[in-house]
């Protein structure tokens, strides 16, 4: 199987140029040669088997042989919405998010949130691109703009929307419209808050629970997921 690699730009024509982290990978750790095959996805759908052409001192020029329209996503869409942890375990949930097919990320803040916890969102998206380079994902997961609890909570009522908070239903007593999107949200350390709750009851979401254990940020959120995409 040849390396995967990820293309800034649309990928359209009959040749295309990787720069950027990249195009370092390949010369500098890889020390590719012209000839070499690798595998390259814009995250738009798709991916093509291509040929190295030429090597510059920060390009790599590629020509496009084959594209092979394969994709690699659930069925159904799943938005998580998650007061982000900081530092590696932010990563760490990210990359994981990639791997169980989530189409949408947005990072929540609420009344227990850490201040400014979310990376930049470049580097989030640096997750997101090394996570489905590794996994196999020719779409890359969307990084949405922060929104406060208070907002996101009245998301459209015509989806699924469930909301981790300890003494909620079981996940098999959910009921769930498996043709529609799905919006999974999680709190912060602490969790959210009576009222936050009280709030999305009142919006009609769903309340689910997670066993008897006080999970962390990141397990909580990939272990509902898991739960509702691979069983």
């Amino acid at each position: 199987m040849a390396d995967r690699y990820f293309s800034e730009e649309p990928l359209a024509n009959e040749h295309a140029t990787l720069r950027g982290n990249e195009a370092h990978h390949l010369l500098h750790v890889m020390r590719a040669k012209v000839g070499t095959e690798i595998i390259v996805f814009d995250g738009q759908g798709g991916e093509w088997w291509s040929e190295i052409t030429k090597l510059g001192r920060t390009e790599v020029e590629l020509a496009l042989k084959k594209h092979r329209p394969i994709e690699r996503e659930l069925a159904q869409e799943f938005t998580l919405a998650v007061a982000l942890p900081k530092g590696d375990r932010q990563r760490w949930l990210v990359e994981k998010a990639v791997e169980l097919g989530v189409s949408r990320l947005v990072p929540l803040t609420t009344a227990r949130s850490m201040a400014s916890a979310a990376e930049a969102p470049a580097k989030l998206l640096r997750y997101v691109i090394e996570a489905s380079k590794q996994c196999g994902r020719n779409r890359l997961l969307e990084i949405a703009k922060p929104q406060a609890w208070d907002q996101f909570v009245w998301q459209d009522a015509e989806v699924n929307r469930l909301v981790a908070h300890p003494g909620g239903l079981a996940v098999g007593e959910i009921q769930r419209d498996e043709q529609a999107a799905t919006l999974l949200a999680v709190g912060p350390e602490g969790g959210l808050t009576d009222e936050e709750i009280q709030l999305a009851r009142q919006q009609g979401w769903q309340i689910v629970g997670l066993g008897e254990r006080i999970l962390r940020i990141e397990t909580a959120a990939l272990a509902l997921v898991a739960r509702l995409t691979v069983g």
